[in-house]
């Protein structure tokens, strides 16, 4: 298995899945842990609104990869369930060329994600939107690479 085909399907069975097993921790983050082979993916986050966070990916023991990532919901009249709903559902789209968050673009009745970034796996950064009935409610930051 090589490093890319380990990131998606990480982050398809960590955040992205509805279902996945988050641990809390006594500084108060929250992590998500995948393992597969000699592979570990953590994703650790602080927060809720807004949040801020990593994914961490080792091999062996090593980190290789890193991403940090920091974002929130604007519009505080939406639940955040619903916001963060159609977020997993755009995360486990997670493409190939690009396994940074969801694909460039993916939209289901009033909400749209929009995914802009710059750089390659080695070294990338971009941004990330969801629209609600073509207002920006959530936007993320995030940037990263091979450690």
């Amino acid at each position: 298995m090589d490093l890319i085909d380990f990131i998606i399907e990480a982050k398809v069975k960590g955040y992205a899945d509805p279902n996945a097993k988050s641990t809390k921790l006594e500084d108060n983050s929250t992590e998500l842990i995948f393992k597969k082979e000699d592979y570990v993916y953590r994703d650790r986050y602080f927060g809720g609104e807004p949040f801020s966070g990593h994914e961490v990916v080792f091999l062996n023991n090593e980190a290789k990869w890193i991403m940090n990532y920091y974002g929130l919901v604007y519009d505080k009249e939406i639940k955040f369930e619903i916001v963060y709903n159609f977020l997993r559902k755009c995360l486990s789209k997670v493409e190939k060329d690009a396994p940074y968050r969801g694909p460039k673009h993916f939209k289901e009745n009033d909400f749209e994600y929009i995914n802009e970034y710059e750089g390659t796996f080695e070294e990338f950064k971009g941004h990330e939107s969801i629209l609600y009935k073509g207002k920006e409610i959530y936007r993320l930051n995030y940037h990263g690479g091979i450690l």
